[in-house]
């Protein structure tokens, strides 16, 4: 971890802070557009109520929505709370990176795997599903820079390398297992649930890919996750984010079961992985 004098820690945290504003301002544009299969680029950012296409001035973190009262200049519709603050909490979780691991290749891949975790559970909270983009486009990213960031820190990359493909494979391992196996017991006894296997529709067999990769109550989407997680993480910090994470699940999906009243409601495990794996990083 770089040393840092006070006045730099203090500077680099105004830098790391303002930087996770403008990217959770970007991220609001993933969440919002990826699961919609619309381009994260173009066009330029606009109401999706009226149209009204989103200025320079109004799209600045946090500050053009207190100037805008939280109403859109066209419409005057109320913008919703998501969007500001979500821009803090990236602010605030890259700010942690940056003092965790101050100006140091590890807090450039670090604040790369952050925002990728950001923009998974909100998508998942939200849709119920984390995007490929997302968690291959992660796993992809976290494989690359490991190695990458080993060099730029005078270390062995070769190593880093094998550590990241180690992480991946036993994180994709590990919850696979888990989903595969419950899905196998739920089929032995008949249980069905609403997504799964379907109305009017059997158990799906060995020879389909269903059967592999289609689980109740977990998504495939949280397996390949998982990879991503190890490939930034590595062995041993994939299974401490698993196990926070299935805490932070457990804590989560019983809030949230009572705040709906419903003990069915749906709930994406991907923000308590993403809560593990945050935890991982900031605390390990």
């Amino acid at each position: 971890m770089a040393e840092l004098s006070g006045d730099g820690s203090y500077a680099l945290g105004v830098v790391a802070f303002g930087i996770g504003l403008l990217v959770g301002s970007f991220l609001n544009v993933v969440i919002h557009r990826l699961p919609r299969g619309e381009s994260v680029v173009r066009p330029r950012s606009r109401c999706p109520r009226c149209g009204h296409a989103i200025t320079a001035l109004e799209n600045v973190p946090v500050l053009s929505y207190l100037a805008l009262r939280g109403r859109c200049r066209g419409c005057g519709e109320p913008i919703p709370l998501r969007y500001p603050a979500l821009e803090l909490v990236t602010g605030a979780a890259l700010l942690a990176v940056a003092m965790r691991y101050g100006a140091s290749p590890e807090g450039l891949r670090f604040t790369v795997f952050v925002s990728l975790l950001i923009a998974a559970a909100a998508i998942d909270f939200e849709h119920q599903i984390i995007p490929d983009a997302i968690s291959i486009g992660g796993l992809v990213t976290g494989l690359a820079l490991a190695p990458l960031c080993a060099w730029a820190a005078s270390g062995d990359a070769a190593a880093a390398l094998l550590r990241s493909v180690a992480g991946a494979g036993l994180g994709f391992s590990m919850l696979w297992i888990v989903g595969f196996a419950h899905a196998r017991i739920c089929a032995a006894a008949g249980r069905r649930f609403p997504h799964w296997p379907g109305d009017g529709e059997d158990f799906p067999r060995p020879t389909a890919l269903d059967y592999w990769t289609w689980f109740p109550g977990m998504g495939f989407g949280d397996v390949k996750l998982m990879a991503t997680i190890g490939a930034f993480l590595g062995p041993v910090g994939v299974v401490e984010a698993l196990v926070v994470g299935a805490a932070a699940g457990l804590v989560l999906g019983l809030a949230w079961m009572l705040v709906q009243r419903d003990w069915n409601a749906p709930f994406g495990f991907g923000p308590a992985l993403a809560a593990g794996a945050v935890l991982v990083v900031l605390c390990a």
